[in-house]
């Protein structure tokens, strides 16, 4: 990254074990995070709150962050999520996503990923057409500004981490599916 490693703060610290317990490794994301914890728990506070009022399903989630990460060029979101919704769909569906072309997700699955495309490329070139085809495949008002919730917060995290120079950890060269490393050709490259 961009920035010198940030003071180990307790908190920072506390993140660092999470991450070690959880994958092994601190994140390239933690590290930068390390500056203020806090603001980070604060971002992902905001999306639990959002998702917990119209929920969303992992799957839905892994959708939605896959199609607006690809779309907006981050890889290290696009790898992580795409290897979630790899989890969730398949290797190739999951890849699909990651392309655009969505092959593989059903019809309101679809809407979604390109709704979260327009917002991830241009949010002030949505319409309220591009809001009625979500409508018309069975999402409510509520979902909607669930949804757009969700994504704008997602690229606020990622927009952070991609200004500031981060790249994917070197670890998820070996536990990525093939097909989704392949699908990601946007952002920084992965960590030597």
């Amino acid at each position: 990254m961009f920035l010198a490693e940030a003071e180990v703060t307790p908190e920072a610290k506390a993140m660092f074990e999470e991450d070690i317990a959880e994958l092994g490794y601190v994140m390239n994301l933690s590290r930068l995070w390390a500056y203020q914890p806090a603001t980070k728990d604060a971002l992902f506070d905001v999306l639990r709150q959002a998702i917990s009022v119209e929920r969303l399903s992992l799957r839905q989630r892994a959708i939605l962050v896959a199609a607006c990460a690809s779309a907006f060029g981050d890889s290290y979101c696009s790898l992580k999520w795409g290897t979630k919704l790899s989890d969730a769909i398949g290797a190739q569906a999951a890849a699909a996503v990651l392309l655009g072309t969505d092959e593989g997700l059903s019809a309101d699955e679809h809407a979604m990923a390109q709704w979260a495309r327009q917002i991830a490329r241009d949010p002030n070139a949505t319409t309220a057409a591009d809001v009625q085809a979500l409508r018309d495949k069975g999402f409510t008002d509520a979902q909607i500004f669930t949804i757009t919730v969700f994504v704008a917060m997602r690229l606020a995290f990622a927009a952070i981490n991609d200004a500031l120079g981060v790249r994917p950890d070197a670890a998820l060269r070996s536990t990525v599916p093939g097909a989704i490393l392949d699908a990601v050709t946007v952002g920084r490259p992965i960590a030597p």
